[in-house]
């Protein structure tokens, strides 16, 4: 395969956070629980990542030691989309995807606690923005919202908490087991989120069963569109463009989710909200941009 000139590594990166961007907008089509629909993302997405390994001859044998790293990865994705599919129940696509992106302040907090690395003034800056933004979205009229939006902003953020955990067991799965290459180690941890999302399915007393032909579509969407392609494109992309330009096209995601989310759900939206969203995207941009490339792994 021909490497990607940085023009097309850039349109590669771009499409696939549009891609991702959908997947919210999925998971509310779906007329299944927030649980089901995780369940079901990670299995149809781990199958359908089988079959493109198989079909590339990328697929390599794997033991126990190899799944033993890929455990706490597995369960730290099933708990971040439990999390953040239910915030989207109760907050809208739009607002629950731009809450998980604030897992780059908690990667960068983790970088300074258990790595060393330095805290600067940009971060601080950035932080400090994104929280603005966030307030002028859901902070001027808090106590006019109901108890259930409340919560749903609260899980939004706990959402970024759980991505984070995932983003940095994933890189030492990625690091300690090379030899299976990035692909693969994303369909077997999708495929180990599946079994504990089937687990909680089971405590939860939730019915396996798709109802109908709308719910097909979005939970296989969620897995072609979130686990598949969008991945494949930015982890194609993501070596060859610089950390910072990665951060920005990231951004996508959210900018897109909450823009589909007035459109398809006619979400309320004051100008003080675009305001708010506007800033909150270049808090978390400034606060994300590093010297060193980030780390790749699946986006949410």
């Amino acid at each position: 395969m021909i490497a990607a000139t940085p023009r097309s590594a850039l349109w590669q990166m771009a499409a696939g956070a549009a891609l991702i961007s959908t997947t919210s907008i999925f998971v509310r089509w779906a007329h299944v629980g927030p649980t089901v629909s995780a369940f079901y993302r990670m299995l149809f997405g781990g199958l359908m990542l089988i079959v493109v390994l198989l079909v590339q001859r990328q697929w390599r044998r794997f033991d126990l030691r190899d799944l033993a790293w890929l455990l706490l990865p597995a369960l730290a994705f099933a708990a971040d989309l439990m999390i953040w599919h239910r915030s989207i129940a109760y907050i809208g696509p739009g607002l629950a995807t731009l809450t998980g992106n604030f897992q780059v302040f908690i990667l960068a907090i983790v970088g300074v606690l258990f790595y060393r690395e330095r805290l600067h003034a940009r971060f601080v800056f950035g932080l400090a923005l994104a929280l603005f933004g966030l307030w002028l979205l859901v902070g001027v009229d808090w106590s006019a919202f109901t108890p259930q939006f409340r919560i749903g902003v609260w899980l939004g953020l706990l959402t970024g908490v759980a991505y984070a955990v995932y983003l940095l067991s994933f890189r030492q799965a990625q690091l300690r087991r090379p030899h299976l290459g990035g692909s693969q180690l994303l369909c077997l941890s999708s495929l180990l989120s599946a079994v504990v999302l089937a687990l909680a399915m089971f405590a939860e007393g939730d019915s396996y069963a798709i109802p109908d032909a709308q719910t097909w579509t979005a939970l296989l969407g969620l897995g072609l569109f979130g686990q598949v392609l969008g991945w494949v494109l930015i982890a194609r992309a993501m070596p060859q463009l610089p950390a910072s330009l990665v951060g920005l096209l990231l951004l996508l995601q959210p900018a897109i989710s909450f823009v589909l989310d007035v459109i398809l759900f006619a979400r309320p939206t004051s100008g003080l909200d675009w305001v708010g969203l506007i800033l909150s995207l270049l808090g978390i941009f400034i606060g994300s941009v590093r010297a060193r490339p980030a780390p790749v792994a699946e986006p949410v």
